[in-house]
C-alpha cells in the first residue's frame, strides 16, 4: 500500500486527461505543514510553464480530472496551483484493517523482483576488524534484509582481503612460530606487529616471505596450508563479530581475493586483446578517456604491475565479471567508503567498456562518511591508536547493562544481560544508520545510549510501552484485532504514518539510505506517544469501539516498530 505512488498515478491520469505532456511529472509527496492536507501534488506549476498556461487554471483542470474513488475526503488549490489532498479517514481505517491482517503488514513484494548483489563489511583478514569496518557491516547488512523484505533475490558478498603480497609474510611468521611453538595468532594484531617487525628486521626472513607469494600464488599445497590454517582463524574472529552485532553475513557469504586468482592472468589478456590496456613503464595499464582531468590526461587505472603482480583493480574486475556472468546480478551495489569513489568510477567505466558488465546492470557505489572522535576528528583509542571493533561492541553491552540496571533494579541479572546487549549493540548500529550515509558523523557514547530522541534505545522503550498496554489489558496482541475507527486527529495522524511504511522501505530500497526508515520509525514512535497522551484506552468512561480500536492501533504500532527495526538489525524485548 505505497500511498504516495497510487496518488502519483491517479494524478498523472488526471494530467493526461488535460493534455499535459507526458514528461511533466505530478511530482506527490506527503505535506511538511499541519492544514496543507496529507499529500500535495505540485506538478502543476512545472507543466504550466512549460504549456504556457495559467498554472492556478491548469490546477482546477486536474483536479476535474482526477478520480480518487473512496480514498479522499477534501481537494483544494493553494497559491499558484498546489493540489492539497486530504485522505478519507474511513478509506485510511480501512487499509490498516487489511494492514493488521497481513503477516507483512500490508507491504507487497516487489512485482519485478531483481537479483541484487550486495558487496559489504570486506576487512582484511591480515588484521582484526576495527571501527572502520562498522559502517560498511551495518548499513550493508540493513539493505540485504530490506530488500530481502521485498522480496528481492539479495546474494550476499564479503569480499574479504585473503591474499596478497602481505600473506608470505603472514604465512612465513606462522610456519616459524609453529616450529618454535610458540603460536600467537589469537591476536591478529599482535600477529601482524611480530610479523612486521620480523620482516623488517630480518633480510633473510623477508626473502623467504616473498619465496612464499610466488608458492602461494602457485598453489604450493604446503604454503597454501599455512595459507588456509590463517585465513580461518581470521575468518572465525569476523564471524564472532557479526554474531555480536546481528550481521547476517556467514562463512557461505565469503568471496574473498583468493577466489578470482586463477582468472587474472585470463583477464588481464582479455583486456589487452580487446586494445583496453597497454603496457606502460613495464606495467599494464588502462587508460580512461572518460576520467580525463582538466589537462585532458586520462585516468591510469593500473591492471598489473611491472613485476607481474596484481592489485585491487584486477581482483575487482574478475569480480565483476563473476557477478554478472555467473551470480546474473541485475544490480550490483557496493558499501565502500567514500575515498574509494575513483577507483569504483574506473572500475566501472573499465567493466562496461570490457563488456563484463552490461548497461542493463545497474552498477551502484553507496559511499559513505567517517565515523568521527567528540573531538571531530577520525574515531581512535585514547593513545591514537585503531579501535578494534571486537572491543567497541564489548564497551556498548557494557555500558548498556549498566544503563538498564540503574534504570530497572527489579530486573535479574540474566534479563539485565539480555537487555543490556540488545539495547547496546542496538545503540551503536542505530547510531550509524540514523544519520545520512553520506556524512561524517560524531561517535558519541552518551547521545547514542540517550533513552529520548532518535535513539534506538528510545524506539526499544516505546515498542516496550506498547506491549505494556496488553500486559496491563490482559490480552495478547492478537486479540487486538477489532474495527479501527479515527475519530480524534491524533489517531488520524498516526494512522497515517502506519500507513507509509511501505512508502519509506521503498525508498530505501531505490536510494540505499537507512536513515530514511529510521527517521520514519523516530517519526511513528512521537506521533504514538502523542496519541497515548490524547486518547485515552484502557481508562473508565472510553467505548468499547474506542478501546478496540485503539488497541487495533497499539498492535500495529508495536508489529511496525518491531519489523523495522528488524530490517535495521535491531531487536526489541518485552520490557526494558
Amino acid at each position: 500500500m505505497n500511498i504516495r505512488e497510487i496518488l502519483n498515478q491517479r494524478v498523472r491520469q488526471a494530467m493526461d486527461a488535460v493534455g499535459v505532456p507526458a514528461e511533466c511529472q505530478a511530482m506527490v509527496a506527503p505535506s511538511k505543514k499541519a492544514g496543507f492536507g496529507d499529500y500535495q501534488a505540485n506538478g502543476a506549476m512545472g507543466a504550466a510553464k512549460k504549456m504556457g498556461t495559467n498554472p492556478r487554471q491548469l490546477a482546477t483542470d486536474i483536479v476535474a480530472a482526477l478520480d480518487l474513488g473512496d480514498m479522499v475526503s477534501n481537494l483544494e488549490i493553494a497559491g499558484p496551483g498546489f493540489i492539497n489532498i486530504h485522505l478519507n479517514p474511513l478509506w485510511l481505517a480501512e487499509q490498516l484493517q487489511v494492514a493488521a491482517a497481513d503477516t507483512r503488514l500490508g507491504v507487497a513484494a516487489d512485482a519485478a523482483p531483481q537479483t541484487v548483489v550486495i558487496d559489504y563489511s570486506s576487512p582484511n583478514l591480515a588484521k582484526e576488524m576495527h571501527v572502520g569496518h562498522l559502517r560498511s557491516t551495518i548499513i550493508g547488512d540493513a539493505m540485504v534484509r530490506l530488500l530481502g523484505f521485498l522480496g528481492h533475490n539479495v546474494i550476499r558478498q564479503n569480499h574479504v582481503g585473503d591474499w596478497g603480497t602481505q600473506f608470505g609474510m603472514l604465512i612465513a611468521e606462522l610456519e616459524e612460530q609453529q616450529q618454535s611453538g610458540d603460536i600467537q595468532l589469537k591476536d591478529l594484531e599482535v600477529f601482524y606487529q611480530q610479523a612486521k617487525k620480523h620482516f623488517d628486521a630480518d633480510p633473510a626472513f623477508a626473502d623467504k616471505a616473498r619465496e612464499y607469494v610466488v608458492k602461494l600464488q602457485g598453489g604450493d599445497a604446503k604454503v597454501l596450508e599455512l595459507w588456509e590454517q590463517f585465513r580461518d582463524i581470521s575468518l572465525s574472529h569476523a564471524d564472532d563479530i557479526y554474531q555480536s552485532l546481528n550481521v547476517k553475513l556467514t562463512r557461505d557469504d565469503v568471496a574473498g581475493e583468493s577466489m578470482y586468482n586463477d582468472d587474472l592472468p585470463v583477464l588481464v589478456k582479455d583486456l589487452e586483446d580487446k586494445g583496453l590496456c597497454v603496457e606502460d613503464a613495464g606495467a599494464k595499464v588502462a587508460f580512461l578517456e572518460e576520467l580525463a582531468d582538466k589537462e585532458g590526461n586520462p585516468s591510469p587505472m593500473i591492471i598489473q604491475k611491472a613485476g607481474g603482480g596484481y592489485l585491487y583493480a584486477t581482483t575487482d574486475l574478475a569480480t565483476m565479471r563473476y557477478r554478472v556472468s555467473t551470480l546474473k546480478a541485475d544490480r550490483s551495489m557496493y558499501f565502500i567508503d567514500a575515498r574509494q569513489s575513483l577507483h569504483m568510477q574506473q572500475l566501472f567505466i573499465l567493466s562496461r567498456k570490457a563488456g563484463y558488465c552490461p548497461e542493463q546492470v545497474s552498477l551502484e557505489h553507496h559511499a559513505f562518511g567517517t565515523m568521527m572522535g567528540e573531538d571531530g576528528k577520525p574515531f581512535k583509542t585514547r593513545s591514537g591508536g585503531t579501535v578494534k571493533l571486537a572491543e567497541l561492541v564489548d564497551e556498548a553491552v557494557e555500558r548498556a547493562t549498566a544503563l538498564v540496571s540503574e534504570k530497572n533494579p527489579d530486573l535479574n541479572a540474566e534479563q539485565k544481560a539480555e537487555i543490556g546487549r540488545k539495547v547496546g549493540i542496538g545503540a551503536v548500529k542505530y547510531a550509524d544508520l540514523s544519520k545520512t550515509r553520506t556524512n561524517d558523523y560524531i561517535f558519541s557514547w552518551e547521545s547514542m545510549l540517550a533513552f529520548e530522541g532518535n535513539t534506538s534505545p528510545y524506539l526499544q522503550y516505546a515498542f516496550t510501552r506498547v506491549k505494556a498496554i496488553f500486559r496491563k489489558a490482559g490480552l495478547t496482541p492478537e486479540q487486538a484485532n477489532g474495527p479501527i475507527v479515527l475519530h480524534e486527529s491524533q489517531e488520524n495522524a498516526l494512522a497515517l504514518k502506519l500507513a507509509q511504511f511501505e512508502e519509506a522501505l521503498e525508498q530505501v530500497a531505490k536510494e540505499a539510505y537507512p536513515h530514511v526508515l529510521c527517521t520514519y520509525l523516530y517519526d511513528l514512535a512521537a506521533l504514538y506517544m502523542r496519541f497515548y497522551e490524547a486518547c485515552p484506552i484502557l481508562k473508565e468512561g472510553v467505548s468499547e469501539e474506542d478501546k478496540q480500536s485503539r488497541l487495533a492501533l497499539c498492535r500495529l504500532v508495536a508489529i511496525t516498530l518491531s519489523v523495522g527495526l528488524d530490517l535495521l538489525g535491531i531487536e526489541v524485548m518485552e520490557v526494558m
